[in-house]
């Protein structure tokens, strides 16, 4: 009786006065103990209340159902129909939705609705693969930022390929700890290309120039990632490969900065080896099996002597104290294998000599960073002659 007279009363009644009645109505469905013929009389005139023309009503009535585990889940799909203002209050808070529901209301690409599924207080893997593949860009924001969502390692890879240009972006996924090697050494190739165009953008450096500092800079960072890799390395490989990024720099920076594993495991994917032959061969002392090595994994021929000069050297200093080495040059190493190549250069246009004395000027640099802050932390009372020995000497 009490539901007959509320349709009756809203067929003329003013749409604020709808909603005030609406938002009654369904919190008196889910709280009062209602008789079986009530409760189904009022569900059904929540349904009527869908097509209602004012949407202060229909958002008064989400807002009723969306977080209780008691709604009419009828009532619920409706609403999720409704303009994205409205539906986002059911896909936000609605605790009945099931992953499947979540999954396809992500694929009908409503960005604020999307928004709010990664907003929810819990977001299934499946569903946090699905905004990252489709989602918007403030929906991959929400679901990255926080550590506490699982998102799958493949759908990590999509959101860096999607929206890795967004500093927004790369930032949240940097302070992920679950961030794959992958993914953080694609994320740094998008920031160093962000910078390059940033910085030739402004003339302060040509176009090609900054391109080439930037290249060499995310090489340098590729090193650190890997050595920062507690788990297996291969992962970090394969993308470098197929990225293209698994460069005759990259793999000799790997060697001249001590980095063996990260130099066996390149060589192992490039040669189609794998990684425990071509350690093997990589440590032949007799050197066939080294080169031979080297030829299948198709470096230039004529970069072989700087190759062989970098691992002798590193036999030489017997392998440093641990394979993994670190991401910086080894000074020593850089310049030894520049003596033995700078014989075999093909003149001052030849790129790797061009290649080896930046890296030398590199590891030059680095040393004496690393020597100053030493310095400074192992005594502050030096003064300026305990000063001028060692720093003409590191010169």
């Amino acid at each position: 009786m009490i539901v007959r007279h509320f349709l009756r009363w809203i067929q003329t009644a003013p749409a604020g006065d709808r909603a005030d009645a609406t938002s009654a109505l369904a919190r008196a469905f889910l709280h009062s103990d209602l008789s079986g013929d009530d409760a189904a009389a009022t569900e059904a005139a929540m349904i009527v209340l869908l097509d209602d023309p004012s949407p202060l009503v229909r958002r008064a009535l989400a807002d009723a159902l969306a977080t209780s585990e008691e709604a009419p889940h009828t009532v619920l799909a409706g609403l999720l129909q409704d303009q994205p203002e409205i539906a986002s209050i059911v896909a936000r808070y609605s605790p009945l939705l099931m992953d499947a529901e979540l999954v396809d209301l992500v694929g009908a690409g409503e960005p604020l609705v999307q928004y709010a599924i990664a907003r929810r207080a819990h977001v299934p893997p499946p569903v946090a693969a699905a905004l990252a593949e489709v989602g918007c860009l403030e929906a991959c924001l929400a679901v990255v930022s926080l550590d506490s969502v699982e998102v799958p390692a493949f759908s990590v890879d999509r959101i860096v390929e999607r929206f890795g240009d967004h500093a927004d972006i790369r930032e949240a996924l940097f302070a992920r700890e679950d961030l794959s090697p992958g993914a953080r050494q694609a994320l740094v190739v998008k920031l160093s290309k962000a910078l390059s165009s940033f910085v030739a953008g402004r003339a302060w450096l040509g176009a090609d120039r900054a391109e080439r500092i930037v290249k060499e800079a995310a090489e340098k960072a590729t090193v650190a990632i890997a050595c920062g890799a507690e788990h297996d390395l291969s992962p970090l490989v394969r993308h470098l490969r197929k990225s293209g990024q698994l460069t005759t720099g990259l793999v000799l920076r790997a060697l001249l900065s001590g980095h063996v594993r990260l130099f066996e495991e390149a060589l192992g994917e490039l040669s189609g080896f794998g990684v425990r032959r071509a350690s093997g061969l990589i440590h032949d002392r007799r050197g066939a099996g080294f080169r031979a090595l080297y030829d299948q994994a198709k470096l230039p021929a004529a970069a072989y002597p700087a190759f062989r000069a970098a691992l002798d050297a590193w036999h030489a200093d017997g392998g440093f104290s641990l394979r993994g080495g670190d991401s910086q040059l080894r000074r020593r190493m850089v310049e030894r294998v520049l003596t033995a190549y700078a014989p075999l250069a093909e003149g001052d246009l030849d790129q790797l000599l061009a290649l080896l004395r930046r890296f030398a000027a590199e590891a030059a640099r680095d040393e004496a960073r690393a020597f100053t802050r030493d310095l400074i932390a192992g005594n502050d009372a030096v003064d300026d002659e305990d000063l001028a020995f060692p720093l003409v000497a590191a010169a």
